[in-house]
């Protein structure tokens, strides 16, 4: 009976079969073992599930050399827009425009080739009268091909092994002030890592359904009504007991800790949003004003600033004086009225005289 049970509950889906069941249909329980003889876990004959295994094989390896050319594909469109934003904020070396003109080149030809499709007998005439023939002859030439592809090779290399650090350092943050050679061997081993993590879920997903299983078969059995009798009695209400200790106890505990846990999250949640604010500004800052803005400017500053302590220093002579001159009081105050009474004295003397002057002659 409990080899039945088992092969019910692995292998063909919950079907509640109590032993009383199974003892009053002995054939039916035979067939099921015959049955399972023949199926594996998922309800598939021995012979389909081999053959839906050789093609999830082939699927996969299919799969794999899509991806590995498609990314290359994006590794090089991705090169090309840094080469293209490089180029808007600075000027390019010869080497480096070269190296962009045939690689742009190349790919261009190649894309068309692919669109004009293979060359065929065919009444249908091709393309704009076009044949591969007439694109290959498009091709650059063979030593800047040869120049270029060396160089990309390079450059593809050292685009995969930044985006291998920067998914080990998403992966484990605190390998982000790790040197290179430690990333090195830490990105060598991150497949591994990442496939037994899978398994690991694999393996906890395998135990919830059947733990999902043995739910199903109990709530089957504890819905079954009870026998009126004080012991069933007694058992539900030290059940409800429990669970009232439970909610009372445990639930409330549980909440606040749980309140305190999210308040810290959100906490260091602003934290991370403001510094990554302030991280943004900073680029912006940067991206806007370039070394050599920054050195006018800080001429323009400097010269101002001296300018202004120039200006506090008069300022500071005016004010020695005026203190000065307010140390005399009102006998300075009458000095000042009798130059005045002089200065315009002298001024009508000196103007008559003129005039006078003028009259002789």
């Amino acid at each position: 009976m409990e080899i039945v049970q088992q092969v019910c509950s692995k292998q063909f889906p919950p079907c509640n079969l109590s032993e009383e069941d199974l003892l009053q249909n002995p054939y039916f329980s035979k067939l099921l073992l015959s049955l399972s003889q023949l199926v594996d876990e998922s309800g598939l004959s021995l012979f389909l599930a081999k053959e839906q295994a050789e093609a999830w094989k082939e699927v996969r390896l299919h799969k794999t050399s899509w991806l590995r050319f498609e990314i290359l594909q994006r590794v090089i469109q991705e090169l090309l827009v840094d080469y293209y934003v490089k180029k808007q904020d600075t000027n390019l070396t010869f080497e480096d425009k070269k190296f962009l003109e045939t690689l742009e080149h190349r790919l261009l030809v190649t894309e068309l080739t692919q669109i004009l499709g293979p060359s065929r007998e065919s009444e249908t005439p091709p393309l704009l009268g076009l044949e591969k023939a007439d694109l290959l002859e498009l091709m650059p030439p063979s030593e800047d091909f040869v120049w270029m592809r060396a160089r990309l090779q390079l450059e593809v290399e050292e685009q995969l092994k930044r985006k291998c650090f920067t998914l080990l350092c998403y992966h484990d943050p605190n390998s982000d002030a790790d040197s290179e050679t430690l990333k090195a061997a830490k990105v060598w081993k991150l497949a591994e890592v990442m496939v037994a993590e899978r398994q690991r879920c694999q393996d906890a997903q395998g135990q919830q359904k059947e733990q999902l299983v043995l739910l199903e078969k109990k709530s089957a059995t504890y819905s079954q009504p009870f026998p009126p009798s004080s012991w069933g009695l007694k058992v539900l209400l030290r059940c409800l007991i429990l669970l009232q200790r439970l909610l009372q106890e445990h639930r409330l505990q549980t909440q606040s800790e749980l309140d305190r846990i999210n308040a810290q999250y959100l906490e260091v949640k602003c934290s991370a949003m403001i510094l990554k604010l302030r991280m943004e500004e900073l680029k912006i800052v940067s991206d806007t004003y370039t070394a050599e803005k920054v050195e006018v400017h800080q001429l323009i500053r400097d010269r101002l600033e001296a300018g202004i302590r120039l200006q506090e220093q008069d300022l500071q002579k005016s004010r020695q004086v005026l203190n000065t001159y307010e140390v005399l009081g009102e006998e300075f105050d009458r000095l000042v009225k009798e130059y005045t009474q002089l200065k315009q004295a002298t001024e009508n003397k000196r103007w008559a005289l003129q005039e006078f002057s003028k009259a002789y002659h």
